[in-house]
């Protein structure tokens, strides 16, 4: 055997002893690296493929520096209960996440699950977690997110979310509890980019997502080309939770199919049950909470918007039918709930009652519109719906 031949096959077997003992590859430093033929290249990514941990990439990215890690294709999943399957603190600040191809991130593992347990085969509270301190520079992008199942743990919440000192960020039974697919928690501002949101339930609240800012908001979560599909949830925000004094920002999103109060109330105070009589919405939006939603879809999920805030903004939204039945409440459907409706404008809504409490401008919004004829990805084919609503957004 050549020289040139030896050294091909000694790199050969240590390459594939590099990928059996590290579960991920690249961004190894802040430097440029050089191979033994002396090219040069920078390391700027890690490269995570199925099969490895997500969370040893964000905390070596922590690590060293390094700001981008690429998912490949395939399904991760967690190998152990614990309270998310990925989680994001101060210190990974700044990551930006990024899936190639098909990515999916499972909250549910049937091999490790108890088989008996009521939220199998789910094993973690939330699938992503992003946590204090993180900023709008911290992106995740082209995943699909979901399998969670009201699974709950407390173990290793230190390490989750370290401790910041405020009584106002006092981890409660709503931090473990709420956001199956997405928790989102004290002052986290993460940017959100066509991500699908689906299949997930909790108890009691934020089937998809919870956001819970406790009076934080400084800044806004950020949600564009996003899909909120298939979630429920035994009491509030089925599809997304913006909890009390929160804010997000959501730019073309569909939400679809999903359904709140899939149970009793056991959680607000006696004889004081939240939206009792007409349930909650795809989107909840609590007392204090600022959020803005335009060219966003709500159709098929059991309501559409229930809003306390005040003077929150939505325009160019479409609104179908959303009149699922089932679920505790008796009261009728809606597609909006909404208190302050001033900044309403150049919304499209239609269904049994478009208008709970009468509070929208029929002259700066188009009320009893006729069918959309969506089309299979939930785009209006009827003539005057340019620009109203969701467009999908290709990931290539």
């Amino acid at each position: 055997m050549s020289l040139q031949h030896t050294r091909l096959a000694f790199r050969a077997t240590l390459g594939a002893m590099c990928m059996a003992l590290t579960s991920v590859s690249g961004c190894s430093s802040g430097s440029d690296t050089k191979s033994s033929s002396t090219a040069a290249f920078t390391a700027d990514a890690i490269h995570v493929h199925e099969g490895h941990e997500i969370q040893a990439a964000l905390d070596q990215a922590a690590e060293t520096g390094c700001r981008k890690i690429i998912l490949h294709a395939g399904t991760y999943r967690p190998t152990a209960p614990s309270q998310a399957l990925i989680y994001l603190n101060r210190r990974h600040d700044g990551i930006h996440i990024v899936g190639d191809g098909e990515v999916i991130l499972r909250g549910d593992n049937e091999i490790i699950a108890n088989p008996d347990a009521p939220t199998f085969p789910a094993v973690v509270n939330h699938v992503v977690y992003f946590g204090d301190g993180i900023t709008n520079a911290t992106i995740m992008e082209r995943v699909r997110i979901t399998g969670a199942h009201a699974f709950q743990t407390q173990k290793n919440t230190d390490l989750i979310q370290p401790n910041t000192g405020l009584d106002q960020l006092t981890r409660d039974q709503f931090f473990f509890s709420d956001g199956g697919g997405i928790k989102i928690f004290g002052r986290s501002y993460p940017t959100l980019i066509n991500l699908v949101v689906d299949h997930n339930f909790t108890r009691p609240c934020g089937g998809g997502v919870s956001i819970e800012h406790r009076g934080f908001r400084e800044h806004v979560v950020t949600f564009r080309d996003c899909v909120f599909r298939d979630n429920s949830c035994q009491l509030t925000g089925a599809g997304v939770d913006v909890l009390p004094a929160s804010a997000a920002t959501f730019e073309n999103c569909l939400f679809v199919g999903n359904k709140g109060n899939c149970g009793e109330d056991d959680v607000s105070p006696e004889g004081r049950d939240y939206n009792s009589k007409n349930g909650s919405g795809a989107l909840t939006v609590f007392p204090e909470s600022r959020v803005s939603l335009d060219r966003c879809t709500f159709t098929g999920n059991r309501n559409g918007v229930d809003d306390k805030g005040r003077g929150n903004t939505y325009s160019h939204c479409l609104f179908w039918q959303n009149t699922v039945a089932g679920g505790t409440p008796t009261g009728t459907r809606y597609e909006m709930d909404i208190i302050h409706a001033v900044n309403v404008h150049d919304c499209h809504i239609g269904g049994t009652e478009p208008d709970l409490r009468g509070s929208l401008d029929p002259e700066a919004n188009q009320l009893a519109i006729p069918d959309p004829l969506f089309d299979s990805e939930h785009v209006p084919q009827r003539t005057g719906l340019e620009g109203i609503g969701y467009r999908p957004v290709a990931t290539n």
